[in-house]
């Protein structure tokens, strides 16, 4: 063991000398990764070289807390800033071969060149960068869904903007294009914020949806019934000519206690009056 930290200690003085011919060393192994070191380093404040020292010198001593904790910090900020994960494979690929050309240097400027057991080395080593990469991309991995979820989440809320203006009114704009896909958030976002926060009247502004497929059209006349079964009156507002000239040939109409109005600003004037 002692013969080990010994050796760890020498190796690390080893690199630390050769620094420099290190990073040549290592530039020439990573080709395709060498020349967008500045945009890494611009884009991702991802400093790759001294980032590699790093990652040697955990390596060289064995240091597999720290050695974790780095890999995480790193997967974490590649995945912040959507990196490419073939360089980062590239690099690290470039670091364990780079750093296997200084060890058998090492050994090369010892008098005794059988200084340590190589194959246990070779072992240790290896696993070392293999846990990093690991660790690595299983990080990259779990924070890259975490951003898709939460930037998913954001579209579905943003696509079903519920705007209070009072403690027992809201309104509901919808604008752009309204799918299957959207309805279906819309039927959940509607009926969870009802529930929730005792919506008695909900004033829903179709004015920004020029078109509606018919199986959309059901779908939405089917929320606007579950509005009512939980004890909330909605009210349509801004339909326009083309949504209404479907309805009309598909023999469709909304339940009489739903009401309909011209504009938005009507609805606001009539169920605002102080």
């Amino acid at each position: 063991m002692a013969d080990a930290i010994q050796n760890s200690k020498d190796i690390r003085s080893f690199f630390e000398k050769y620094q420099e011919a290190f990073d040549e060393k290592l530039l020439a192994e990573a080709v395709n990764v060498k020349d967008r070191i500045n945009e890494i380093l611009a884009v991702g404040n991802i400093d790759l070289v001294a980032n590699a020292h790093k990652l040697v010198i955990y390596i060289i001593e064995g240091n597999e807390e720290e050695l974790a904790l780095f890999a995480k910090q790193e997967g974490i900020a590649w995945a912040t800033h959507s990196m490419e994960l073939s360089f980062k494979l590239e690099w690290v690929q470039a670091i364990r071969r780079s750093l296997w050309t200084f060890i058998q240097q090492y050994n090369d400027a010892k008098e005794n060149r059988v200084v340590f057991d190589f194959f246990q080395m070779e072992k240790d080593i290896n696993s070392r960068v293999d846990a990093f990469l690991n660790t690595f991309f299983i990080n990259y991995s779990t924070y890259k869904d975490a951003l898709l979820l939460a930037h998913r989440e954001l579209v579905e809320n943003l696509s079903v903007p519920i705007i209070p203006i009072n403690t027992s009114v809201c309104i509901l704009p919808l604008i752009g294009s309204v799918d299957s896909f959207r309805t279906s958030i819309l039927e959940e976002k509607v009926l969870m914020e009802i529930g929730r926060s005792r919506i008695q009247t909900l004033i829903m502004d179709l004015s920004g949806i020029a078109d509606m497929e018919p199986e959309v059209i059901h779908h939405l006349m089917k929320i606007i019934d579950g509005t009512a079964m939980m004890g909330c009156k909605t009210i349509i507002t801004g339909l326009r000519a083309e949504v209404v000239r479907k309805m009309i040939h598909m023999d469709l109409s909304f339940d009489h206690k739903t009401k309909t109005l011209g504009t938005l600003q009507q609805a606001l004037k009539e169920y605002l009056v102080v």
